[in-house]
């Protein structure tokens, strides 16, 4: 769920962060050059050698202390002002467990971000501290693990009554997409769905009022039948994120995407 921010080596923040899976590629480097390659210059017999700078931290902080109803955007506005790449919220058992992982543009905003320790999310104070690649691809790892090694519905436990409300709402043939990476494109969420015909006009990704994406989209069926059908994919994941469908209308999804121009 992701913010524009310029890397080291050129790329725009939204397209390196596409899909998480890329971060956590051994064969390729976040910021600058690859691992593998090196700079050798030996233009005088003494055969000087000069070895390329360390590339900078990458830039990640931990929270700690967040509300259990807590969003993406809830954390982007917490960071108001900073470049969020991306935010990985932390379960365990499939539970919540009020951590989270916030990758930022640029390594100089995690001082920024570590101006916000203990101010507060709603009622509670929320503690940031400074990470590293390694914890954050770690817990990319276990989220995935923990996804896959329980039913999406136990990933992401909620009451009773509030799936048999999904269940028995009527469809028009537009499905609301709640918990998407800020990075995620239309050809993410068409993947997603690739089991139906979709168009990337059929895709409407929900912007906040900074005109940086929510979290949110909305995508239109060609009929009630397949949005019900597709339905099958409630919390079943995009990258290591769970995705939360919700039956809805063209009328609601107008209203959210006009709100986000």
């Amino acid at each position: 769920m992701f913010y524009r921010g310029k890397y080291a080596d050129g790329g725009d923040g939204r397209e390196m962060a596409a899909k998480r899976q890329r971060t956590v590629d051994p064969g390729s480097s976040f910021y600058g050059t690859s691992p593998g390659s090196s700079f050798m210059y030996n233009p005088t017999p003494y055969g000087y050698v000069s070895q390329p700078p360390p590339p900078p931290p990458f830039p990640v902080v931990r929270l700690r202390g967040l509300p259990f109803d807590c969003t993406e955007t809830d954390v982007a506005e917490f960071f108001h002002g900073l470049d969020i790449v991306d935010v990985l919220f932390v379960h365990k058992g499939g539970k919540f467990t009020g951590e989270a992982f916030c990758v930022l543009g640029y390594p100089l905003q995690v001082d920024f971000a570590l101006q916000r320790n203990r101010q507060n999310i709603g009622r509670r104070y929320v503690e940031v501290f400074r990470s590293k690649r390694q914890e954050y691809y770690k817990a990319i790892a276990n989220e995935v693990s923990d996804t896959r090694g329980s039913s999406p519905r136990r990933s992401a436990p909620r009451a009773k009554s509030y799936d048999d409300g999904k269940d028995s709402a009527e469809h028009t043939g537009v499905l609301r997409l709640r918990g998407l990476p800020f990075s995620a494109s239309k050809d993410d969420i068409m993947d997603f769905f690739k089991d139906f015909v979709l168009s990337e006009d059929s895709v409407h990704i929900v912007m906040n009022s900074e005109g940086r994406p929510s979290g949110e989209a909305y995508v239109e069926f060609t009929n009630a039948e397949d949005s019900k059908a597709a339905m099958a994919k409630d919390r079943m994941t995009l990258g290591s994120r769970y995705i939360e469908l919700f039956p809805s209308s063209h009328g609601e999804m107008e209203d959210a995407v006009s709100r986000g121009r």
